[in-house]
């Protein structure tokens, strides 16, 4: 799981959108530049397969597939160089596909019984999402109560300002966003604006101690 672990360590994934593949390397040296070395670009646009290719090239970032939801998606982020998947929701089809590439995968969870489903599939880290629409920080605490050792990535709805409510908490390794990565911005080519928002995340990330899961 050492792809996976890469994801988890930098605390803050950009979830990426792009509807131009073209914009991929400008994208990847942005994230890099504000200091993140991980990026999950999503299967919503008919670019991302090519858009993972070209930001899997840089040396210095770590490319996952998100919005996985089909055995066939995984084996098209495989071959593009995709190091990790992220499914929005459970799908048993999903988590063998991705073990027979050998690539992690994170499967998405919000309810106590996706949570048993993952743990008979060996998966104790899991994605909740979307974590604003289902309670956000409250709903979360109450989740994780019943499953010790298992993590939390939440996503969906998370802007800086209860970025550090979340990250606070020790079930949460790391959380998925897109408010650096704004779909304006990297369609008019505003590296800059990406690379300061990403730096801002960073330190804001930074700032927040690690909990200690029980």
């Amino acid at each position: 799981m050492a792809d996976l672990a890469d994801y988890l360590c930098a605390r803050l994934v950009p979830v990426v959108v792009l509807s131009d593949a073209g914009r991929a390397e400008g994208l990847a040296e942005a994230l890099v530049a504000g200091g993140l070395r991980v990026a999950e670009v999503t299967f919503r646009t008919p670019a991302a397969s090519e858009a993972i290719r070209r930001m899997a090239e840089h040396p210095e970032l770590v490319v996952g597939a998100g919005t996985v939801v089909r055995g066939e998606q995984v084996d098209r982020a495989a071959d593009a160089g995709a190091r990790f998947v992220v499914s929005p929701g459970l799908s048993a089809t999903v988590v063998a596909r991705a073990r027979e590439r050998g690539v992690d995968v994170l499967p998405g969870v919000v309810t106590p019984t996706e949570v048993i489903a993952a743990l008979d599939l060996g998966i104790d880290t899991m994605k909740f999402f979307p974590a604003a629409q289902y309670g956000g920080v409250a709903t979360l605490k109450a989740l994780a109560a019943p499953f010790p050792g298992v993590r939390f990535v939440p996503t969906g709805g998370i802007s800086p300002v209860d970025l550090p409510d979340y990250l606070s908490l020790p079930t949460v390794p790391a959380v998925g966003g897109s408010w650096m990565v704004r779909p304006d911005l990297v369609e008019a080519g505003d590296f800059p604006t990406v690379t300061e928002l990403t730096a801002q995340a960073v330190r804001a990330a930074a700032a927040v101690p690690r909990g200690e899961q029980r």
